[in-house]
């Protein structure tokens, strides 16, 4: 027999799905990891294995995460990373990134995945690329396992060192034979293409300025022979613009499509100044992006034009980006930036509430190539989350409640199902000694920092 969990009373339940329905007094109804049936509470089963009664609360679909460094929330508001733009801030933290061990990518991984969840993601992506002192991507893998988080690990890389006209110290790069045989490793060994899968691998060379043509090439013909998602960073501030045109002489997209770095199964982080025949290249094959508005704040980088790209059809998601150039891994704070950064940028009619949770569920999912998490109906993943209404920050907002969520401050959350299972119950991680991992993960982020 399935195991069932029964969801009821919401004071209102925002399911994402084809009619966008937002239902009063709504319920789920899951068995083991797939959700069976949305309605209004006085349709659903009367009963189940467990029963979580959500009156005060609104639910909606899990979050999802489309880009994140997490190895960073180890190097948060470093003095000498304080300031400056992107390649500033990069030059301050690599030689101190290098002292990184698998202890440190582990802990690191998993107090990320912490922050992400009592925030409201449910999925997340993360972009290792720098593998010191033994550090695999098998690290992170099995913190997330631990947490019990839907998990798109991707396989960063760096090639091109300084010595050749690269961004990175020499002292972090890897061959690239190396970076291939391993990508192909860790497909072979741990991607799951079945439907609601908690584990996908993604190949992903760091950036047009840390790896070669010919990497980015090979990369790319080694995920579709695979069927594996690909992932980068591009055209994130002008300086990348510049080093683009000067190295390859093509603007970022034209590199991208060049490289065959384009169609559903690619993503790309930022974007921030992507051009109109960008914007029409993507929305033409399907290219993803990651909007990370703290990020692009905090580095300066620039508004990227999502309102743009939207209407032109190009796949946008969210992500909280590094926790190093964000600082924080506040997913539903994240939510409440792209909308507020979007009317600072184009003005009062930019984004909705709506629209912006739209882009952190669905965008998410479509991003990430799914079509089994971002919304709340039969068949798909049973990942959802709730907050609860009858907080300070909510008072005077409950006209609308989902706007109210978006709107207001940010809170955390006081309940999160991934996969059927909770991972979070009034408000406390249920699979985690919080305290533990935050003792262990500052006491190595001081290692790091200092030892550098």
């Amino acid at each position: 027999m399935p195991k069932t969990l029964l969801v009821k009373n919401a004071d209102l339940l925002v399911t994402m799905d084809g009619q966008r329905r937002e239902i009063t007094q709504g319920g789920l109804y899951v068995e083991d990891n797939l959700i069976v049936q949305v309605g209004p509470s006085a349709e659903l089963p009367a009963s189940a294995d467990e029963v979580l009664d959500m009156q005060g609360h609104i639910v909606i679909p899990g979050l999802v995460n489309t880009h994140h460094h997490m190895y960073q929330s180890l190097t948060r508001a470093v003095p000498a990373a304080q300031d400056g733009e992107l390649f500033n801030w990069l030059t301050s933290l690599y030689p101190i990134w290098a002292g990184l061990t698998p202890e440190m990518i582990e802990v690191s991984t998993q107090t990320a995945m912490a922050e992400l969840i009592l925030s409201g993601c449910t999925t997340t992506s993360d972009h290792l690329y720098i593998y010191p002192n033994g550090c695999r991507l098998d690290d992170s893998i099995h913190a997330a396992r631990e947490i019990g988080m839907r998990f798109h690990a991707a396989r960063g890389s760096m090639s091109v060192g300084r010595s050749q006209g690269g961004l990175p110290p020499d002292a972090v790069v890897e061959r690239e034979a190396d970076i291939l045989r391993e990508s192909q490793r860790l497909i072979e060994d741990y991607h799951d293409a079945s439907h609601a899968a908690m584990l996908r691998v993604v190949v992903a060379p760091c950036s047009p300025f840390s790896v070669s043509r010919e990497l980015m090439r090979e990369a790319a013909a080694l995920a579709r022979h695979y069927g594996v998602s690909l992932h980068t960073h591009l055209a994130e501030n002008l300086k990348d613009v510049a080093y683009s045109r000067e190295k390859f002489g093509m603007t970022p997209a034209e590199y991208a499509e060049d490289l065959g770095w384009v169609g559903h199964d690619v993503w790309h982080a930022h974007c921030v100044q992507l051009d109109q025949p960008g914007i029409e290249l993507f929305a033409r094959t399907g290219t993803g992006v990651a909007h990370c508005p703290c990020s692009n704040m905090r580095l300066a980088s620039g508004i990227a034009p999502v309102r743009q790209m939207r209407d032109a059809g190009v796949p946008v998601g969210l992500g909280v980006d590094g926790s190093a150039s964000n600082d924080g891994a506040t997913m539903i704070g994240e939510v409440r930036q792209a909308l507020l950064l979007q009317r600072v940028g184009f003005g009062p009619d930019a984004m909705t509430a709506r629209e912006a949770l739209e882009i952190a569920t669905l965008g998410g999912a479509r991003v990430l190539n799914r079509d089994d998490i971002g919304a709340l109906a039969p068949g798909m993943a049973a990942d959802f989350v709730a907050f609860d209404l009858r907080q300070i920050a909510f008072a005077g907002a409950l006209h609308d409640p989902l706007a109210a969520l978006v709107f207001c401050a940010p809170t955390q959350v006081s309940h999160s199902v991934i996969n059927g299972r909770v991972v979070v119950r009034d408000g406390q991680l249920t699979n985690v000694d919080l305290p533990r991992l935050l003792e262990r993960h500052n006491r190595l982020a001081r290692q790091l920092v200092s030892g550098a």
